[in-house]
């Protein structure tokens, strides 16, 4: 029996897509959306998506339950690494020097600017509370209640 490798992953995907849509984030898929989603004014949480096992066990859950807080950001945001490679290099480029580029992570924004940064060193091996209360900490700290 052959398996074709493409339809695996684009079911994969699509899965681990629509996972964030569902909740709340909004995808960019290419440089442009990237641009124009990170030039807003206010606070963004920009999750990096990935199809390894800490993404769909750790970090999507994350990244939907994080965001049931008194405090959270204005703009909920997901980049696919691996699959949309242009508005994944936009981001990093956007998320400067200081950022360690790593799938699944998540980035702060703060009009624009990165501010903080959760890397697959704190995700992967932890569990999805810890994440959870990481995120939460980060929101904490930058933005306003809603």
């Amino acid at each position: 029996m052959s398996m074709d490798f493409n339809f695996l992953m684009n079911d994969i995907t699509t899965q681990a897509r629509q996972e964030l849509i569902d909740g709340g984030y909004t995808q960019l898929q290419t440089a442009e959306d990237v641009s124009t989603a990170f030039s807003q004014k206010g606070t963004s949480l920009v999750m990096i998506n990935s199809v390894c096992g800490c993404a769909g066990g750790i970090a999507r859950p994350a990244a939907l339950h994080s965001i049931h807080y008194d405090k959270r950001p204005d703009n909920l945001f997901t980049v696919f690494a691996g699959q949309d490679k242009e508005a994944t290099a936009q981001a990093r480029a956007i998320f400067g020097d200081d950022h360690l580029p790593s799938s699944p992570s998540f980035v702060f924004l703060k009009d624009g600017k990165m501010v903080d940064e959760i890397g697959r060193h704190e995700i992967e091996g932890h569990d999805p509370m810890s994440v959870i209360t990481n995120i939460q900490a980060i929101f904490e700290q930058h933005c306003e209640e809603v």
